[in-house]
């Protein structure tokens, strides 16, 4: 096997001509920077709910998945890795939002609306939006920001006929998985799902539906108005936020206490959607 590519929690591996097997680290980024901390066990739950969402949500669109238990692999991948076909990549992050949080509350206070779509006035942080929507952005290389843009914007990165398809299966996506987190206890305020070409068919990449890609928040405790009891690595980023970090390095360690309040909430995500 071959590292060909090393991203902010993932290893990808050559294997084979036509299969990559994609390694879910413990390590955590948050602001577009990989913190010196890793939180331990958190690469084998990303793996855990991925592989469950591939197949549970197999039956809207197909996706890249082979097998999550590989032969012939090191030791210490048993469990953190995926072997899948090798795709190639459609540049763009599609986001689908349920409720208003995050850099999308941000922007709709400034303008009451989000990547061009015009949003009903008088919403609080955290409402559940009317209908959820689909807000694209910019898929931007390690270190650099991901940016909002519109369907327009992104039908000229992708083609019109592809990001047609794109919105139409993440908003499937979102609905179906969204349904049935909630009768688990929680809530998908959004999520961010990744595409790819194979054969020149369009099928669902990466990683899907997990606390690293989205924002999961506990319905038992979900009260609009502010900000959420979470499941995810919001979390981390509050710590950040509280030590008044400037999102440039040198970058903070976690305390002990962080890391395993992060644990327990990366765990109670996956104990809640699996059992």
């Amino acid at each position: 096997m071959e590292l060909i590519y090393k991203g902010k929690v993932r290893d990808v591996y050559k294997f084979g001509s036509d299969k990559l097997l994609i390694v879910a680290t413990d390590r955590i980024s948050c602001f577009d920077y990989v913190l010196p901390t890793p939180i331990p066990g958190k690469g084998k739950i990303l793996t855990e709910i991925s592989v469950f969402w591939f197949d549970y949500l197999k039956g809207i669109i197909d996706n890249h998945l082979i097998s999550a238990e590989s032969e012939n692999i090191p030791e210490e991948f048993i469990g953190r890795s995926m072997l899948v076909k090798k795709a190639k990549r459609i540049d763009v992050e599609a986001i689908v939002r349920g409720y208003i949080s995050g850099s999308a509350w941000k922007e709709y206070k400034e303008n009451g609306s989000i990547c061009g779509i015009k949003l009903p006035k008088g919403l609080r942080e955290s409402d559940k939006l009317p209908e959820p929507i689909f807000t694209p952005s910019t898929k931007a290389p390690d270190g650099e920001h991901d940016l909002n843009i519109s369907e327009k914007e992104m039908g000229k990165i992708v083609g019109e006929d592809t990001i047609k398809t794109v919105k139409e299966k993440s908003l499937a996506l979102y609905k179906k998985a969204s349904e049935y987190a909630l009768k688990k206890g929680i809530i998908i305020a959004d999520t961010k799902f990744e595409f790819g070409l194979v054969d020149g068919k369009v099928i669902l990449i990466d990683e899907a539906l997990t606390p690293d890609s989205s924002r999961f928040w506990n319905n038992e405790k979900y009260k609009p108005g502010t900000a959420q009891e979470n499941f995810d690595k919001q979390f981390v980023r509050d710590y950040l936020i509280s030590i008044k970090w400037n999102r440039q390095p040198p970058i903070p360690v976690l305390p002990e206490e962080i890391v395993k309040k992060t644990q327990e909430r990366y765990f109670e995500a996956k104990r809640r959607l699996l059992g």
